[in-house]
This record gives C-alpha cells, sequence and structure tokens, in this order.
C-alpha cells in the first residue's frame, strides 16, 4: 500500500486540500487503513469537497477494482467499490449488458455511485442508482464489515446511500445491469424557444421516451430566457440499425486521445467565448443523428480528457439544484433571471425532469433539476448564497456531490430527513472517525 501527501481537488477544481493519501489494493489492506479521521475516495469525479479531508487521510480505493461474480441469467454483478462504470460497459457491453443507471461521465466508481445516489436521464422512470443495488458490504469504524440490503441491516443500506462516505466504506456492491441489444439509442430533438415551451415539452415527451434532458442557453433573457433544445431517447433494438451499425452492435470505444493539455487563462472565460460555445452547442444539440452511440447520448463530455482544465486554475463550481413541479415555473424563472442579471455568467445549463424521492440523503425528489457550471469568480460565493436562499424558499434543495459552497444550516433546513441519518451515523461511528471537508462543512460530522 503507497501512502503520501498530495494536494486533492474534486472534478471542479475548486476547494483544494492536501491530504494524506493511501492506497489498498485488498480488503485487508483497508481493514489496515482505517483510522480515525478517514473518508474513502474513488475517481475524483465529484465536483467540490465529498472525497477531501484537509486534516486527515484519504483513502484512494481505485484499486479495488475486482469482479466476484457475474449471474448472466439475471445481469446480476457483485463486484469491489473501485469497479468503474467504464470498467463495466467495456467487459459487459459487448456480452449484452449495461450499467441500468449511470450519471454523465462513466468514469465514475460503484462505490462513489453509492455514496451520491448519482442520477442519470431517466430518473422519472428509473429512479437513483441505489434502485438496482441489491446488497453493498460496509467496513464500519469499529473494523467490522457488515452486510446490508433492503431486508438485511436496512437502514445502514439506506444511509449509505446519499451520505457521501460518511457511514463507512463501501467495498463491495450487488447490482443489477440492463439487457441490451445494442449499444445504441433512439434520440430526437425538440427545439424550444422559452421556458414554458421548454417544461410544455418535457410534460409530452416524457410519456414517450425514459430518458431526456435539455440544453439551455445560459446567456438567453427576457422573452428568450429557458431557450434550447430537450433531447429524449430510447435504447435501439437490433433490428432498429442501419446495416452499417449492425455489424458491430455492441460497439464500444476505447478511452478518447483528446485532452486539454493545460489549464486555460481565466481571460478566456468570457461573454464571447460561453456566446460562441452556447451557439456550438445549439446546432451540435438540434441536429443530433437520429440512432446515436451511447458514448455521444450519454457522455459526450467524456470525449474531452481533463476538461476541466478548461476553466482555469480556479476552477469551477457546478450548481445543482431541484425545485418542485408545484409552481415551479416561476421559481425557475427567478432563479434564471436572477442568474442573468448578476454578471456572473454560467458557462453551462442542463435542465432534468426528476421522479419520486428515495432515501435519506439522496439528493432527487420529483421536480425539475438544473445543473449550472459557474467559473470560480470574485462575488460567485455571494451569488451562491442568494441562490440557496430562492430554492429553499421554493422547497428545493441542493446536490452534495456538486456542492462546494452551501452551509449547515442552509443544508439541514433542505434535508428534512439528516437527523434520521445522523441518528444512524451516531451509532455505527460514535467517535465520528468518518469525516470530510465537506461533512464538517455541512454538519454531518464533527
Amino acid at each position: 500500500m503507497d501512502e503520501y501527501d498530495a494536494e486533492l481537488s474534486g472534478w471542479g477544481k475548486h476547494p483544494v486540500a492536501r491530504c494524506r493519501v493511501r492506497t489498498p489494493e485488498t480488503r485487508e489492506a483497508v481493514l489496515a487503513a482505517l483510522t480515525p479521521n478517514v473518508i474513502a475516495r474513488g475517481l475524483g469525479r465529484s465536483y467540490g469537497d465529498p472525497a477531501l479531508n484537509a486534516s486527515g487521510v484519504v483513502l484512494d480505493l481505485t484499486r479495488l477494482d475486482r469482479y466476484l461474480g457475474f449471474d448472466a441469467a439475471t445481469g446480476t454483478l457483485t463486484c469491489e467499490a473501485g469497479v468503474s462504470l467504464a470498467q463495466i460497459i467495456e467487459d459487459f457491453a459487448p456480452r449484452g449488458f449495461f450499467p441500468a443507471i449511470t450519471p454523465g461521465t462513466k468514469y465514475v466508481t460503484v462505490g462513489g455511485c453509492i455514496a451520491n445516489d448519482v442520477h442519470g436521464k431517466a430518473h422519472h422512470v428509473d429512479g437513483c442508482f441505489s434502485s438496482c443495488v441489491d446488497e453493498i458490504s460496509v467496513l464500519l469504524a469499529s473494523g467490522e464489515i457488515v452486510r446490508a440490503s433492503r431486508e438485511e441491516n436496512a437502514d445502514l443500506f439506506w444511509a449509505s446511500f446519499g451520505g457521501v462516505g460518511l457511514v463507512g466504506i463501501i467495498l463491495t456492491a450487488t447490482l443489477r445491469l440492463r439487457r441490451i441489444e445494442t449499444t445504441y439509442f433512439h434520440q430526437r430533438a425538440v427545439t424550444v424557444g422559452d421556458l414554458d415551451e421548454l417544461l410544455a415539452a418535457f410534460e409530452e415527451y416524457d410519456a414517450k421516451y425514459p430518458y431526456s434532458v435539455a440544453w439551455i442557453d445560459s446567456l438567453a433573457t427576457g422573452a428568450k430566457l429557458g431557450r434550447g433544445v430537450l433531447t429524449v431517447g430510447d435504447h435501439a433494438k437490433l433490428a432498429d440499425l442501419p446495416a452499417r451499425l449492425a455489424r458491430d452492435p455492441r460497439r464500444i470505444t476505447p478511452p478518447s486521445p483528446l485532452k486539454v493539455p493545460f489549464d486555460l487563462p481565466s481571460f478566456a472565460l468570457n461573454t464571447a467565448t460561453i456566446r460562441v460555445l452556447n451557439e456550438v452547442l445549439d446546432g451540435v444539440q438540434s441536429r443530433g443523428a437520429p440512432i446515436a452511440h451511447y458514448e455521444k447520448f450519454f457522455y459526450p463530455l467524456d470525449f474531452v480528457g481533463e476538461w476541466n482544465r478548461g476553466y482555469g486554475k480556479r476552477g469551477f463550481t457546478q450548481y445543482q439544484f431541484v425545485v418542485p413541479l408545484a409552481d415551479g415555473p416561476r421559481h425557475i424563472r427567478a432563479i434564471l433571471e436572477t442568474i442573468a442579471t448578476s454578471g456572473q455568467a454560467p458557462f453551462l445549463n442542463v435542465l432534468k425532469k426528476l421522479g419520486k424521492e428515495q432515501g435519506l440523503l439522496s439528493f432527487p425528489f420529483e421536480g425539475y433539476t438544473f445543473a449550472i457550471d459557474f467559473p470560480i469568480r470574485d462575488g460567485l460565493t455571494e451569488l451562491l448564497h442568494t441562490l440557496d436562499r430562492m430554492v429553499l424558499e421554493a422547497g428545493g434543495r441542493i446536490y452534495l456531490g456538486k456542492d462546494a459552497f452551501t452551509d449547515a444550516a442552509t443544508f439541514r433546513a433542505m434535508y428534512p430527513r439528516v437527523d434520521e441519518w445522523l441518528e444512524i451515523k451516531a451509532r455505527v461511528d460514535p467517535e465520528q472517525v468518518f469525516q470530510s471537508d465537506l461533512g464538517r462543512r455541512v454538519g454531518l460530522c464533527g
């Protein structure tokens, strides 16, 4: 097991913390590395500080990446927590299986998916990652390894999903993969002129397609506020593919060789470049092919490695919030107008519709969710606190997996079941062994 000091950050490159890192390769090594004031880390794709621990130890679990069992009849996979979705796709898509639930990048570990209870473009149909997981094994602060499922140690099971690693270390998971005929998708682009048209399009097409996501012009204001493109889709069957694609219907692709080679200068992020990006995105989204490979459908940003460098050395934050459907358009409009007049031009706006709530600290509930990329600039903190108040007033909440700014009082007000989670935390980790910068910031650990 390697051990070293390193400056770490999430994918947003903000904040940065100097941490003591340990890299165990086996379950026994994880147990040996267990120490007070520790947090687990996967591939570092959480945007903020869930896997940072400036005053303690970070366990890099990416070497725990073994498959432990697979049932082809049911598509049930048991694996270690360091297995990535990219690895699962590479090994199982050619056999006719795909992750049942995936976020917007495949470079995330199963353990990270559990810790953040990630969701994707079909949450209103499929739910969060917890929906496809049958059982997990968790290393507790006591050194005991406990199995947890919906029937056995159910409180620990649900506290782990969305619990950002603070109740214990996920060692293994048993999850159900989705059976597929191809790695391609039907997709349809619907261009909309404003927010009302966009939300109406969601209502119309969500009944027809399981996957949906909208890109919104981040600079559009006034009558054009909410202008953008809704993309909807579903899995393509073998009979749906043209002959050239049917020759290799479960094609997978190697990692893209394209990378952003260095941090771009901060002056490169300005209204002019954002306007150009929006024009490019408008064209790309509105003219998408009717049959799309999974890479373009699910993971368009994975095509450019280290794309977070495009935000410069100061990095960025992705502000993701959800507000209820009831009166949602009014609150969304007010939030977008506040952003538009703030002087903090966002780089990317993405809207999805979420389904029913599940878990204790899982982010989604039935409503509209926005994910908005903001470069780190002077004055951003004040804007985000203003947005927090508006989201809270609307009955909404922010996503811990993306957050780097919300305070403890606001977080507590947004998550009504936090006391239930804290009771479980106190029982399984009474000495507060598991800690992180995020946990201390929002009051989930001492």
